[in-house]
């Protein structure tokens, strides 16, 4: 019976030719043509395409969009799960801000008399403290990817620069909120009788924080490329960002750096949080230094830093999981 049915199937796909008659329709036979490959024909088919070799740069936003909905609910992720089974919950978005501001204005502003020209010390140190924790936020938050999913990581294929892309677009939230405390204060102390106005530059807002999710990023993927091997430098962030904050002239204007302290004035200058942070100030409440220069220098950074902690993320991602 199965013979037959073969006979069947081959009878109605070709022809039926007797010994003494010729094939009816004879088609002309090319010895030249090539027999496409399985890989050419369905070349166009394939939805993913998993290789050894990938670009130096590699950020394929195509990918990361057909991910977009596992982007999302990294987001929620980060947003619920932070102060999950917490007294004060979400407060703590507001209480952090606002003690560590009242902290620097009592000890760098009454006891060190640090001045801040005709801005509240409150609202100087307000404003300052708002730009700084984002960056450090996106720095923290980014330095410990490989290591704390790497059991995630380990189970299931999706482009790991999801989980630092997370981080930082959560991290939105919290300086939506901290913006949102500085505009109130911003505008009680108009109440008060204090002048302040925001200028031009405040167009570049959205350049600025672009610039500190950048540097947070980058910064963020090289070192946790590193702590696969090196564990230490997990504790060295949390030390290295509390340092960094006084050399990045968060609680007194960079004038005073320079004044004080020409000699070593250059440290904080070129320091490009510094130059994030004056600018934060000058176009919110029109005090402090800007320049086009130190703009453009801090851009170009925040590009190269961003670019090197993504050749490294790549590169580590290969093989973090037998480091690990």
């Amino acid at each position: 019976m199965v013979y037959g049915l073969l006979f069947i199937v081959y009878c109605s796909n070709s022809e039926l030719r007797t010994p003494n008659s010729e094939p009816r329709n004879p088609k002309p036979q090319t010895t030249n043509h090539k027999p496409q490959t399985l890989t050419e024909e369905n070349n166009n088919d394939w939805l993913y395409e998993i290789s050894p070799k990938r670009k130096f740069i590699d950020l394929n936003f195509r990918e990361i969009w057909r991910y977009r909905d596992l982007l999302f609910l990294f987001v929620e992720r980060d947003v619920v799960t932070v102060y999950k089974q917490t007294i004060l919950g979400p407060l703590w978005y507001f209480i952090q801000p606002l003690f560590t501001s009242i902290i620097f204005t009592l000890v760098f502003n009454n006891i060190a008399n640090i001045p801040t020209g005709n801005v509240p010390a409150f609202l100087f140190n307000l404003t300052g403290i708002t730009a700084w924790n984002y960056f450090s936020q996106c720095l923290t938050g980014t330095s410990n990817t490989f290591r704390a999913n790497a059991g995630i990581f380990g189970k299931v294929y999706f482009p790991r620069v999801i989980m630092p892309l997370s981080t930082v677009i959560s991290n939105l939230l919290k300086l939506g909120i901290q913006l949102l405390i500085l505009i109130v204060f911003y505008f009680y102390f108009i109440f008060k009788g204090f002048e302040l106005s925001p200028n031009l530059n405040l167009i570049l807002f959205p350049v600025y924080v672009l610039m500190m999710a950048l540097l947070g990023l980058g910064l963020g993927m090289i070192i946790s490329a590193f702590t696969t091997k090196y564990r230490d430098l997990t504790v060295l962030v949390g030390f290295a960002t509390s340092l960094l904050l006084y050399i990045s002239a968060v609680p007194y204007p960079l004038s005073e750096v320079t004044s004080k302290m020409p000699k070593y004035a250059w440290v904080v200058k070129y320091n490009p949080l510094t130059q994030i942070i004056e600018g934060f100030r000058f176009m919110i409440l029109d005090m402090g230094t800007f320049s086009w220069l130190g703009f453009f220098y801090t851009l170009v950074i925040s590009i190269v830093l961003f670019l090197l902690g993504l050749i490294i993320f790549n590169q580590t991602e290969k093989n973090f999981i037998d480091t690990v």
